[in-house]
C-alpha cells in the first residue's frame, strides 16, 4: 500500500534535497517542488493566483507519480506550504487550499527545522524569519493532529534522521 510523506517547512531547509535522498534510499519516486518550474516560467512576481495554480499543479504531479509506485512517495512540498504561503504574504488563504490541506492525506509529515544555513535564491524571501514561519507550520500540524516529525541536523546527520522517523511507518 502507498504511502505518501510530505516534506514541509520553510524554505531553505533542505526539503528538496531531502525528498531526492529520501526517494534514492528507498528506491521509489519523490516528486519534485512545482512552485520553482512555475517562478521560473511565469516570472518572480506573483500573486495569490499564481499560489493556487501552483498548488493545483502540486497536487497533479503527485498523482502522476503516485501511479509510478506503490511503496512510498516523498513530496517536496505539500498543501501546508500554499496554505502557510498565502497566510504570510497575502493575509489569507484561498477555501480549496484549505479543504486540499485537510483532505489530502499524508501518512508521514517531515517538518524540516531551519537549522541549516540560508542560502540565497532570487526565488527565496523569508531569509530573516525562518524561526517564525518554522513555528506556523508546527502549529499548524499540531492543531490539525496530523502526524509529524521534526528533522534536524546537518547533512548526513539529518538525513539519517529522516530516515529513522520514515523506517517507523513501515
Amino acid at each position: 500500500m502507498l504511502k505518501r510523506i510530505a516534506i514541509t517547512g520553510p524554505e531553505s531547509t533542505g526539503k528538496s534535497w531531502l525528498a531526492e535522498q529520501l526517494a534514492l534510499k528507498f528506491k521509489t519516486v519523490y516528486v519534485p517542488e512545482y512552485a520553482r518550474e512555475y517562478l521560473l516560467q511565469n516570472g518572480l512576481e506573483y500573486d495569490i493566483h499564481d499560489v493556487e495554480a501552483i498548488a493545483k499543479g502540486q497536487l497533479k504531479r503527485e498523482e502522476v507519480a503516485a501511479v509510478e509506485t506503490d511503496h512510498l512517495l516523498f513530496c517536496d512540498t505539500d498543501m501546508l506550504i500554499p496554505k502557510i504561503w498565502c497566510e504570510v504574504v497575502f493575509g489569507t488563504c484561498p477555501g480549496w487550499i484549505e479543504d486540499q490541506f485537510k483532505t489530502h492525506h499524508y501518512d508521514l509529515y517531515l517538518l524540516c527545522f531551519p537549522d541549516i544555513p540560508w542560502e540565497y535564491d532570487p526565488m527565496r524571501e523569508n531569509p530573516e524569519n525562518r524561526d517564525e514561519i518554522f513555528g506556523l507550520y508546527e502549529k499548524t500540524l499540531k492543531d490539525a493532529g496530523l502526524p509529524y516529525h521534526v528533522v534536524k541536523g546537518l547533512g548526513g546527520d539529518r538525513l539519517e534522521n529522516a530516515l529513522n522517523f520514515v523506517k517507523e511507518i513501515l
